[in-house]
């Protein structure tokens, strides 16, 4: 999706699927912690239902409609974990592995030793 897009501009728009079906209504957008980038969508699926979760990266801005590349029923079945909240990174890989969307696992750190403790001496 765009990044120069300002995430407000985002809320209340419409959202449909792959096949052009509506899903619901923009009500919030969720930015990356380290980049501040535009990274999920809350969507309002009905008047009395929960908000589900969309990843906006394969999502498209086409004439003030958000398209998404998932059927309906799967962006339904999304976990639910509330809106108005910080995602964890937990949640995050949740939505990622729901959607079938390929994450980059955090870099492993080597194990060895990295010195010796401060005040130690060494015989």
């Amino acid at each position: 999706m765009q990044t120069d897009i300002d995430p407000r501009n985002l809320i209340g728009r419409k959202a449909f699927d792959r096949n052009g079906t509506k899903i619901g209504t923009i009500d919030e957008v969720y930015l990356d912690d380290a980049t501040g980038v535009p990274e999920w969508a809350a969507i309002r699926t009905g008047l009395f239902s929960r908000d589900a979760f969309v990843p906006l990266e394969p999502s498209e801005l086409v004439e003030g409609t958000l398209h998404v590349p998932f059927d309906r029923a799967l962006i339904r079945d999304a976990p639910d974990f509330g809106v108005g909240r910080h995602l964890s990174p937990e949640q995050e890989l949740q939505l990622y592995h729901h959607y079938g969307l390929d994450v980059a696992s955090p870099p492993t750190v080597p194990d060895h030793d990295f010195g010796k403790l401060a005040g130690s001496e060494e015989s």
